[in-house]
């Protein structure tokens, strides 16, 4: 007869009896199994080595500080011990289904489909950290409807139908990191960022989330790897391909930033791999980037790993469960030594890999080769070895035991007050069955110790949010965990993310400047992005702004215009307020014209008063003194009106300068006009016979004058009666000046007055030079031509330079215009008359006038 198989024993496990159990399951060891086949019984030999996170035997504490705390509270519970009993999952598909159904009995034997004791008063079971574990734990509890109260965070996509009805998570849901991952990588302008995440599928839902989720905010993942967690390397293709993975992101991305997913055994297989696998990457810190990791990874080391240290990974970003410090917990954790607790079957290793020394079978009083003395304190471990602060996912397992604890009282109070035993006796508070606990968990809600509350929403979680925290490694190997901000979906709008950037470490090789990760450098101010084509969106090109358009600020889409009021500078990244420009008597051009016009206004005057001075002599009789006059006047008043364009424009001098100078300059060449026409008829009328004797007198010229002027004058009554013109701000005419100019209104207007003084003037000289030939003596039409010449030349070149300019050189270009053709007919005119009046009196006799008639 063949000997009975026995089952390979747990080595771990840690049972406290009570009234009441609560089961656990953790995840601490990390067993390297060997390759099995079926030529052998499976027995203990087949596992390999026993490694152990020591920073996680946290989590068990927790739970039994929470039991004790419970127990000697008698407002929960009273007269009720709780118990619980604990098992670990050794990071194996196969042993979390083992120690689940261990949980369920008190059998030290285990035969599938078989029933031979009395079953544990197990109530509800804490578990797992992770999402494979707790998922295999649910496939076992949800057939006895169990509860089952998750400490872990991991995404609940496949835990809200039926199946997982009695699934509660004591923590938020994952995905609520998702946003805050995204506004932390907005607030640093960090648009090209890798994803490292576990294979399996929370790794790769994790990337099908999160990939989409970046492209709409306008972030581009250069790379997206699947990693392999150490607790699965059996296979050497596994190790190849996290080597492979990790070295390819590591050694050829240009981004700065990675998001990591995964679990514990993410940090302990990664930390392998850059001290055992890559001197390279470790030792260079050129290569250490910002890590921005999710909440369901930690910063473990191994028993096998405690002399290591986590450099790589200072400055890191992580997502957190949310923590407190609960009152006495440290005090709990200051009490402990290697002989703390019977039945805890997890201390003796981690008190061995913590402080990397032997327990011996009995108790010593010193530490000889390596012997482990007992005085050790758990508050001389680094933070990666153990943390005397409570951690999240303790924090959450603290929570978890006073969820169930109140579950069952409010359970027993409904029970006892509805259901009485035969006899008159009530029920039993042992007579509560697990399954029904799940209509008071899903409505609990009550204030922790520390007044915070703790109860499930619609789905069976608890909100929150989680705390945004940043790890800084010191020199002795130890770290600290800082806490810079929080996300809170379920928090109001402007709460609901928050971050202190001042407060972040980063890495040394940033020199505590924020970091920059882009597919390339930002585009600075003066330049915009445009796309590369066949790149992602993120990669683009940087050109300057075109012209007239500037960018204040870097990386902008597109240039924007400046207001009309302000320029590009020269770099085009802002714009400057323009200058006012206007043609000024404080400017040189505006004290030239000015002095210009004055010294030819005095000049008028003074052959005004010379002509008047003289005006019974022959000369000036014989050049009709009235219109001699009226045209020295109006001369006068064209060379007055140019002080009409100077200085700053008001309604006045805009509303009178255009139609002043257009009146006197109309009347001005009407009197050329007379003086030409009387000449002519004068000659016509000495010849014998001749019918023009009638018009010779002083009414031609008069008449002349009036209608020339008259029409002129008409055409601008209409222009200031219907549109007159205005003071207005030109702002697009030049670059980087407004010019303050007068609005011509209904500019055809304006042109009509000049048409109509370019029309008399060409009639004026078309009879000059028809009367050129006529006997000198009577004659000054040669005079009367050339003037005409040098006005309508003047105005002629006028118009296409007025045209062409702009501002106060468009108006100082007229006021040249108004000088010289007045200058002109001035000198043409006036100057031989002039000089005989004053230097050649003797030329000035009657005599002299009449002997070539005769």
């Amino acid at each position: 007869m063949e000997p009975k198989r026995k089952e390979i024993p747990i080595p771990h496990e840690w049972y406290r009896p009570g009234n009441l159990l609560i089961g656990g399951i953790i995840s601490q060891f990390i067993y390297h199994v060997h390759e099995l086949t079926f030529e052998e019984n499976v027995s203990q030999d087949s596992i390999g080595v026993t490694d152990m996170a020591t920073k996680f035997y946290q989590h068990p504490l927790a739970l039994a500080f929470a039991v004790d705390e419970i127990n000697m509270n008698p407002k929960i519970l009273p007269n009720v011990t709780l118990g619980f009993h604990i098992y670990d999952t050794y990071n194996d598909d196969k042993m979390t289904y083992r120690t689940t159904l261990d949980l369920l009995y008190k059998l030290y034997r285990y035969f599938p489909n078989y029933e031979c004791d009395i079953p544990k008063n197990l109530m509800a079971v804490i578990g797992g950290l992770g999402s494979d574990v707790s998922f295999h734990m649910s496939d076992i509890l949800q057939l006895y409807n169990i509860p089952q109260l998750t400490y872990g965070s991991f995404s609940l996509r496949d835990t809200c139908n039926a199946q997982f009805s009695s699934f509660y998570h004591m923590v938020p849901n994952e995905a609520h990191q998702y946003p805050g991952i995204v506004r932390l990588l907005q607030q640093f302008g960090w648009t090209w960022v890798g994803l490292f995440a576990v294979n399996d599928d929370s790794g790769e839902h994790f990337i099908q989330e999160m990939e989409p989720l970046l492209f709409q905010h306008g972030i581009c993942v250069a790379f997206s790897e699947m990693i392999v967690n150490q607790g699965r390397w059996n296979t050497l293709g596994n190790v190849v391909d996290l080597f492979s993975g990790v070295y390819l992101g590591l050694m050829h991305s240009t981004s700065n930033t990675f998001i990591l997913y995964g679990e514990y055994t993410t940090i302990i297989s990664l930390n392998t791999f850059l001290f055992l696998g890559n001197h390279e990457l470790m030792g260079n810190s050129s290569f250490r980037r910002v890590w921005i990791m999710t909440a369901q990874i930690d910063f473990p080391l191994t028993g096998l790993q405690r002399n290591w240290g986590l450099e790589f990974f200072h400055g890191s970003i992580f997502f957190s469960i949310h923590s407190q410090e609960i009152p006495g917990f440290q005090k709990f954790l200051q009490n402990m030594d290697p002989y703390w607790a019977q039945g805890n079957g997890f201390l003796k290793d981690f008190w061995e890999q913590a402080f990397d020394c032997s327990l011996a079978n009995s108790q010593e009083t010193s530490q000889i080769d390596g012997i482990c003395t007992g005085e050790e304190k758990l508050e001389t471990l680094p933070g990666p070895l153990f943390e005397m602060r409570m951690t999240g996912h303790s924090y959450s397992i603290y929570n978890t035991i006073y969820v169930i604890a109140h579950a069952v009282h409010d359970g027993y109070l409904s029970h006892s007050s509805h259901r009485s035993m035969p006899g008159g006796g009530k029920k039993g508070l042992y007579d509560l069955q697990p399954w029904q606990l799940h209509q008071f968990l899903q409505y609990i809600s009550f204030n922790n110790t520390l007044g915070e509350t703790v109860s499930f929403n619609d789905n069976k979680e608890m909100g929150g949010g989680f705390d945004v925290m940043n790890l800084v490694i010191f020199p002795n190997k130890s770290y600290d965990k800082v806490k810079i901000g929080k996300v809170d979906l379920d928090a109001l709008e402007e709460k609901e993310w928050t971050i202190d950037k001042d407060r972040i470490m980063w890495q040394s090789r940033f020199n505590q400047v924020v970091p920059i990760s882009l597919c390339n450098d930002y585009c600075r101010p003066g330049s915009r992005k445009q796309k590369r084509e066949g790149e992602r969106f993120c990669c683009y090109d940087c050109v300057p702004c075109p012209e007239g358009k500037i960018s204040s600020q870097k990386d902008m889409d597109d240039c924007i215009k400046c207001p009309e009021d302000q320029y590009p500078n020269k770099d085009k990244n802002q714009c400057i307020l323009k200058t006012i420009s206007f043609l000024s008597y404080e400017d040189i051009l505006g004290i030239g014209l000015a002095s210009i016009a004055f010294a030819f206004s005095l000049i008028t005057v003074v052959v005004l008063g010379i002509f008047i001075k003289r005006r019974d002599t022959p000369i000036v009789k014989a050049n009709n003194r009235t219109i001699t006059y009226t045209l020295l006047t109006s001369l006068l008043f064209c060379f007055i009106s140019s002080f009409l364009f100077l200085g700053e424009p008001t309604k006045v001098s805009c509303f009178l300068r255009q139609s002043a100078f257009g009146i006197t300059f109309s009347v001005a060449v009407s009197c050329v006009l007379a003086k030409t026409i009387t000449v002519v008829v004068a000659f016509l009328a000495t010849k014998p016979g001749s019918s023009m004797r009638k018009w010779v007198g002083r009414r031609l010229g008069n008449n002349i004058i009036l209608l020339g002027s008259f029409i002129q004058a008409s055409i601008c009554v209409f222009w200031l009666g219907t549109s007159p013109p205005y003071p207005d701000l030109d702002m697009k005419s030049l670059k980087t000046q407004v010019v303050l100019e007068c609005n011509e209104g209904f500019t055809i207007m304006f042109y009509s007055v000049l048409g109509y003084l370019g029309l008399l003037s060409l009639v004026t000289l078309m009879v000059a030079f028809l009367a050129r030939k006529l006997p000198d003596t009577f004659n000054e039409s040669k005079f009367i031509t050339f003037s005409m010449l040098l006005f309508c030349s003047v105005w002629l070149s006028f118009l296409p330079t007025y045209l062409s300019t702009k501002g106060k050189a468009m108006v100082a270009v007229e006021v040249f215009s108004i000088l010289a053709s007045s200058a002109g007919l001035l000198g043409c005119i006036f100057s031989p008359k002039c000089y005989i009046l004053l230097l050649r009196p003797e030329l000035n006799q009657r005599e002299q006038l009449t002997r070539r008639i005769n």
